[in-house]
């Protein structure tokens, strides 16, 4: 090492063996700072409107419909439901907004926001502006962290429906995880009423960790339920036990049929399906059973 080289080593505050002179405790501690809220405004625009549900008609709608053999069900029970109104799914993949958004009638899915995981669909600027047009995603905290604002009871005062996922993330095996309160209390401190919804089959049809729906078409439902309505002085709370019981009581549908499910709300023999208490490879592969009334095999297949 020349002595130029030397010289700047010290005037940078190193010894001459290349060490710190300042000790490490003497440093005040930095907390590193939080990347930038991704703005979403623009994508509410009136030309992103249009360029969004284009998308969504033209390129999302038949590539999501050609891979996958979609059954809906209950869309008669929107047909009197005016103003702003909050659906509430179950998530088991990345299928599930494209096929909410393509069953739903036009009047919801053109005013439609769905909240999405602000660190994963948010985490790169290429990622969130894909998101924010062709969705018209707006960032959601599954962490609780508080880092971000909520942006949901500020467009469902703006006129906007919205599409949330209250379990917070994608089911791992295809099992549902409880609900959060989120949902319940933006319906109840904004009086606007909650659908809920129900997938069967997405999981199946694309697991975690595939790009594309598993080939054969598999059949998979989407199934709406009556709107619930926070009452007078209702707390969230209840509110929320209440949704929790439709969710449970719309996925029991397809084993049990309408009217068994009802009966068996009644009874008090329903609650969310979060699966066996078994080993993890035998709740995925109980979850990927076919739907029940129509083909299509496990994840890792299976005899038909």
């Amino acid at each position: 090492m020349g002595i130029i080289d030397e010289a700047r080593m010290l005037a940078a505050g190193r010894d001459w063996r290349g060490r710190s002179r300042t000790p490490r405790s003497a440093v005040g501690h930095e907390l590193p700072q939080p990347p930038g809220e991704f703005p979403t405004a623009w994508a509410r625009s009136r030309a992103a409107q249009v360029t969004r549900r284009a998308l969504q008609l033209v390129l999302m709608r038949p590539a999501t419909w050609s891979q996958t053999r979609p059954e809906v069900q209950g869309r008669d029970l929107l047909r009197d439901l005016t103003g702003p109104v909050v659906f509430v799914a179950n998530h088991s993949s990345h299928l599930d907004a494209p096929l909410i958004i393509g069953s739903l009638p036009d009047r919801f899915a053109r005013n439609l926001a769905v909240g999405a995981a602000a660190d994963y669909f948010f985490d790169a600027r290429w990622r969130a502006a894909a998101t924010a047009l062709v969705f018209n995603a707006f960032p959601v905290e599954r962490y609780r962290s508080r880092r971000l604002r909520s942006l949901a009871p500020e467009l469902v005062a703006q006129g906007w429906n919205l599409l949330l996922f209250p379990e917070g993330s994608r089911s791992e095996d295809g099992w549902m995880s409880p609900l959060r309160m989120g949902a319940a209390q933006l319906c109840v401190t904004r009086g606007v009423p909650a659908v809920p919804v129900v997938l069967r089959g997405t999981y199946a049809a694309m697991p975690r960790g595939r790009n594309w729906p598993m080939p054969g078409r598999p059949r998979v439902v989407v199934r709406y339920g009556p709107a619930l309505n926070p009452e007078p002085d209702e707390r969230a709370r209840a509110f929320h036990a209440r949704l929790t019981a439709a969710v449970s009581r719309l996925w029991a549908e397809d084993d049990l049929g309408w009217y068994g499910a009802l009966r068996a709300a009644a009874r008090g023999e329903l609650a969310l399906p979060t699966g066996p208490p078994a080993a993890s490879w035998r709740r995925t592969w109980e979850a990927t059973r076919p739907v029940p009334g129509g083909g299509g095999d496990r994840v890792w297949g299976e005899p038909r």
